[in-house]
Parts: C-alpha cells; sequence; structure tokens
C-alpha cells in the first residue's frame, strides 16, 4: 500500500523567496515521506532547534506508524487502546472531521485499503460510528485504522510548534504538509493531468494537496470512500490554519460537490482557501 502523503510533494511545485535571513535546511523521512525544513535565522540556533527533530519525529512514528510497532497498530491488532496524548488529540480531530464531512473523512476505511492491495474483498466492518472514544479507545472486531489522510498534517504541526518553541518565526515546514512560520512563500498548485495551475503565497499558515490519480492501488484511485462514493474532484488544495485540518480535509473534499464544499468552508473560519480541480482540468476557488 503506497503511501498517500507522496501526492503533496509532487502536486506543490515550491519557489522559494529570497530571504535576507541565513537559511538552514534539514532533510529526512517521517511516515514515509520525504521531510525538508528550511529554517532562517542564525546557524547556532537552528542547529539547537533540530537536535531535537528526528526524536520528535520517532516519537510521531511510534504512535501513527501502520508500518511499524506503533500505538495504531497496537489498537489494530487489539481493538483497544489507552492513548497518548498525540493520539488522542487526532482522534479528536478525525471525529470533527468525520462529522463536518458528512462521514467522507474516516479513517476506519483501513480494511478498503487492504482489500484493494491484496485484491480480496473486505474484510472488517467500516465506519467511524463503531469506534468508541474515551480514556480508551475501542474499535468493533475486524475493524482497521488508517491516519494516512491526516498523520503527516499532525506532524508539520508538531514540528512548527517545535521550531516556535526554539524561538523561530520565520520557516517552511514540509512534513508530508506544508507549514509556514512567517513568509510569504510562494507555491505552485499543481494537478497530475492538467500541470501548474495556481500559485500562492503562504504565510503563517499550511496547506495541504489531494490529487486522485496521482497514486493507484490495484489500478484504482488511492482515495476511498467509506461508502464507495466516486470522486468527484481530480485535485483539491486546502489552505488552512492548520496542516492537520488542511490535510484532513483535502483527504475528504474530494467526494463532496461545490456547494457542499463551500457551505463546510463558511462553517470553518480556519480555512482561508480551497482550490478544486475538475476531472476536465478546471479550477476553481473558494
Amino acid at each position: 500500500m503506497k503511501r498517500r502523503r507522496f501526492l503533496s510533494i509532487t502536486a506543490a511545485a515550491l519557489a522559494w523567496p529570497r530571504l535576507a535571513q541565513a537559511e538552514t535546511v534539514w532533510r529526512g523521512t517521517a511516515l514515509g515521506a520525504e521531510t525538508e525544513v528550511r529554517l532562517y535565522g542564525r546557524q547556532e540556533q537552528a542547529q539547537t532547534a533540530l537536535a531535537g527533530l528526528e526524536a520528535l519525529l520517532a516519537r510521531v512514528e511510534d504512535s501513527f506508524s501502520l508500518y511499524r510497532t506503533s500505538e495504531l497498530t497496537r489498537l489494530n491488532r487489539t481493538g483497544r487502546l489507552q492513548p497518548s496524548a498525540w493520539f488522542a488529540d487526532l482522534m479528536t480531530l478525525s471525529a470533527r472531521l468525520n462529522l463536518l464531512t458528512g462521514g467522507a473523512f474516516d479513517p476506519s476505511v483501513q480494511p478498503l485499503w487492504t482489500a484493494l492491495a491484496e485484491g480480496h474483498p473486505p474484510r472488517g466492518p467500516v465506519g467511524w460510528h463503531h469506534i468508541t472514544l474515551g480514556p480508551e479507545i475501542t474499535l468493533a472486531n475486524g475493524q482497521a485504522l488508517t491516519f494516512n489522510g491526516i498523520a503527516q498534517g499532525f506532524a508539520t504541526d508538531l514540528v512548527r510548534h517545535h521550531l516556535a518553541g526554539h524561538g523561530f518565526a520565520k520557516a517552511l515546514v514540509n512534513i508530508g504538509e506544508l507549514a509556514a512560520m512567517g513568509g510569504p512563500f510562494r507555491l505552485g498548485i499543481e494537478d497530475p493531468e492538467a500541470g501548474l495551475l495556481a500559485q500562492w503565497h503562504l504565510r503563517n499558515s499550511a496547506l495541504a494537496v489531494s490529487s486522485a490519480r496521482a497514486t493507484l492501488v490495484g489500478g484504482k484511485p488511492h482515495l476511498l470512500h467509506p461508502a464507495g462514493l466516486p470522486l468527484l474532484w481530480s485535485t483539491v488544495a486546502v489552505q488552512a490554519q492548520s496542516a492537520a485540518l488542511a490535510d484532513g480535509l483535502s483527504t475528504a473534499l474530494v467526494f463532496l460537490t461545490q456547494d457542499r464544499i463551500a457551505a463546510l468552508k463558511q462553517q470553518m473560519p480556519e480555512v482561508s482557501r480551497i482550490a478544486l480541480v475538475d476531472p476536465a482540468g478546471n479550477l476553481m476557488t473558494l
């Protein structure tokens, strides 16, 4: 099963502005994605901030990875988990997004992913309503979760907060999703078929991009609706205060109509801009 967040790297073409401050660049991997952090400030300050970054990302993997022992794999294996604060926060945000999107955002689609990748009918129930939240999280028998549609955004926010705690006011963080501290940073919004369609300037906000057919699993688009509804958009880009919020929304909005998306945006002041690219390559910005 390929990781969903390959998309935000290939679907967002970056053009870095020239800044007077010294630039320090760190690169690595997290949650299956290539990562990059660009810091603008004193080199000594940057090295101090970066010293704790790998440990922070290792903790993220320990919580949300599907490919190593983690809180998520323990929950999927046993159906029960007493979550860490990070895990509980991400479950709370996931519940909010599931409600706001009418169920289009649903981490319980993991059995559908597995079935698609392995070529067999889905095993295990799908649906957020089967999950019990609280001091202990419980899943229905056979249920499994994936945070591929939100965890990288959550990690991006954690890194941004880590850097702010070290006194940075200007940085660009790409942990599968993009978050700007200061700015502006100029970014291109691309569709795999239509190419570059827009350029946005990002300042103190985050950007996530989902392109339905950028990755295929079993010959089918990698984005799955829990009820099997069809994709309506080729690419969705979301700019929001939080990278996790932008990430989760960009995952879900590919299944919603333009009117439904516009109404949803009115309910969410944290969301500043949404770009929709239809299958013909036409761009609409809300």
